[in-house]
């Protein structure tokens, strides 16, 4: 009988190993499959396809495969908006590309900045007598400063096309508080530092309605005078101040309007607008599926083209994304996980280094780290250039200060100097449930941070103390860094938010350009002409697999609310997206104030960029986290 036990025991054990030898083997060779790269071969004479089913970013976050596979759960597509504008820029040149389409029936948007940029390109295409066509179930403000520079913009009859302008509504959280006798510490410098108002008002207070009103008003005035020069026969005023009479001349349908206004060109559903581009691409061979054309995707194209290359390198790190502690991103800006890019690349031969930023800011400790680490870099007498995409603001400032040149757009958003912190306590909640602390102290300080019992006076002094401190450390390095007396910084300072035509007058930017115009600074000062260097994106990871396991996940129908939502193309699915969004807004406002992270130098009174992060913070750091780690033993 043992002789028997122990001969099953050996056959199961054999089993065992045998399924997780294969279980391995069809996981290597499941992750070799989505790690393969798009083929160039697979590029074809028609039309360049850009099928944008999400959003357009500066970095694509990290895409864990395994784990995205097991939770059946596809995330909202990235488009690096660097890498539509080099596919056009090739494309208007390239003889077998005959035309550009643009699909953006699931299109969710993009910094304005970004889409200007791609905008430009887009003309740049036509100017090489190529046209440009877009379509979509339905058109919002993102949509239409890509959408206007198209040579034909085509719309579903049963859609539409609004435009709605900048702007909307915070939550305000302080009357809930109270009612929940929860005690909101707030610390902070700087009177516009209107982070903190949701949990310390129930209104917007009229400093930062202000401030953040001149910002968005210059937003949108930038916004209109693109489009008016996109579109000259586009009665903008219209349909933006008279909604309702606009709509009711077209007789309530909402496709007719848009026509009538001059938002689109033509109305016609997917086949129709799939047989107008067969006209210029041709078909494809073979294929004789109804709307069907030539075309190349964006991915297969890009690969065509390869990396750049030629020359001595110019370093490009991209901080992008709010900025935390510890090793997070790419999408998120982890602090240890970009200075250690930076640090690996000192011993690289680079010429010159351009610093990309697309933040509001975050954790001011992370935002010192990444600093000091470019500033590695400047001592090596390189040139070093820093570039603003849509936000630099708070942190995202903070970083440029080891930086020779700041470039920013009309359009970026940045500054915002300053730093605040939100702690709530529960004393009175406690109270309210026969929950009483007590103890003995041998200092005003034992036992503190207290959040049930209440912060004492000491310890409050002590949080202010440092924020205060971060404040003026903030001060005097933009001091050091633009060349300005502290006082002037002062005067700039406090928290307040500036739009990149603003910034340049009073000196926080040094001049107007993209990334392009960053990089040929930063090469010209390192003496090298053109052809004679090339960028060299640090970090940049395979992303391979990712296109093809989200592809695979949404054809299965699991793709996220939000491209879910975006993809009904009615002014309906617009309400669904922003119900699927309100709930990740209370939840993120919520982990906001009870989820301490340290002195936060960040703008989160800033229009938000449309790509959903999940913010990630690996280890705490500064004051406040130490007081947070204290207060959980």
């Amino acid at each position: 009988m043992n002789f028997v036990d122990k001969v099953w025991k050996i056959l199961v054990g054999i089993k065992d190993g045998l399924v997780l030898l294969f279980m391995l083997l069809f996981f290597i060779g499941l992750f070799a499959l989505l790690s393969a790269r798009p083929h160039p071969g697979t590029v074809r004479e028609g039309a360049l396809l850009l099928a944008l089913e999400g959003v357009v970013v500066e970095e694509k976050s990290l895409l864990d495969p395994l784990e995205t596979l097991l939770s059946g759960t596809a995330p909202v597509s990235e488009y690096r908006a660097r890498d539509i504008i080099r596919a056009l820029d090739a494309a208007a040149t390239d003889s077998r590309i005959k035309v550009v389409v643009l699909d953006l029936s699931t299109f969710l948007g993009g910094g304005q900045v970004h889409l200007t940029e791609i905008g430009e390109a887009m003309d740049r295409v036509r100017k090489a007598k190529k046209p440009v066509l877009a379509f979509a179930r339905g058109y919002a403000d993102d949509h239409m400063l890509l959408a206007a520079h198209a040579s034909e913009v085509w719309l579903d009859p049963q859609g539409l096309a609004i435009i709605a302008g900048p702007g909307g509504t915070n939550l305000y959280y302080a009357e809930l508080l109270d009612k929940l006798s929860v005690k909101a510490h707030v610390y902070r410098v700087g009177t516009f530092k209107s982070a903190v108002e949701p949990w310390s008002r129930n209104g917007m207070s009229e400093e930062a309605r202000a401030n953040i009103g001149g910002v968005l008003g210059a937003l949108w005035e930038e916004y209109q005078a693109n489009l008016a020069k996109a579109r000259p026969r586009l009665a903008l005023g219209k349909v933006t101040g008279d909604v309702i009479g606009w709509i009711g001349a077209a007789g309530g349908d909402l496709a007719d309007a848009a026509l009538a206004a001059g938002l689109v060109d033509k109305l016609g559903d997917r086949i129709q607008f799939g047989e107008r581009v067969a006209e210029i691409a041709g078909k494809p061979p073979g294929d004789e599926t109804p709307g069907a054309f030539a075309a190349s995707e964006l991915d297969s194209y890009l690969a065509d083209l390869g990396p750049p290359r030629g020359g001595k390198a110019i370093g490009v790190v991209t901080i992008a994304g709010e900025i935390v502690d510890g090793e997070a991103g790419p999408g998120i800006a982890g602090g240890k996980r970009i200075a250690d890019l930076l640090d690996a690349a000192l011993a690289q031969d680079l010429a010159a280094l351009v610093v990309r930023v697309d933040s509001p800011g975050g954790s001011a400790t992370a935002a010192e780290e990444i600093r000091r680490a470019i500033d590695r870099h400047r001592q090596r007498k390189i040139p070093v250039a820093v570039s603003f995409a849509n936000l630099a603001a708070s942190g995202g400032y903070w970083v440029a200060m080891a930086s020779d040149r700041i470039f920013a757009q009309p359009a970026t958003i940045t500054g915002s100097i300053g730093v605040f912190a939100v702690v709530p306590t529960f004393e009175g909640s406690a109270a309210r449930l026969g929950i009483r602390a007590d103890g003995y102290r041998t200092t005003p300080l034992s036992g503190q941070p207290d959040i049930i019992g209440g912060f004492s006076p000491e310890m409050d002094a002590v949080l202010q103390g440092s924020i205060s401190a971060s404040y003026r450390d903030f001060i005097t390095l933009v001091a050091q860094g633009r060349k300005l007396a502290p006082e002037k910084v002062e005067a700039i300072a406090e928290g307040r938010v500036w739009d990149g035509g603003a910034a340049r007058q009073i000196g926080l930017v040094d001049a107007f350009g993209g990334l392009d115009d960053a990089l040929a600074w930063a090469a010209a000062k390192a003496g090298l002409k053109e052809g004679e260097w090339h960028p060299v994106f640090l970090g940049a990871a395979n992303e391979g697999y990712d296109s093809l396991i989200r592809k695979l996940l949404t054809r299965r129908g699991t793709g996220t609310p939000a491209a879910q939502a975006g993809a009904g193309g009615d002014i309906f699915a617009l309400v669904a997206a922003r119900n699927a969004a309100l709930g990740a807004r209370l939840v993120d406002d919520l982990e906001r104030l009870t989820g301490t992270r340290g002195a936060q130098a960040l703008c989160l009174e800033c229009p938000a960029l449309p790509a959903a992060r999940q913010r990630k913070q690996d280890e705490p750091a500064g004051l406040l986290a130490l007081l947070a780690a204290l207060a959980g033993r």
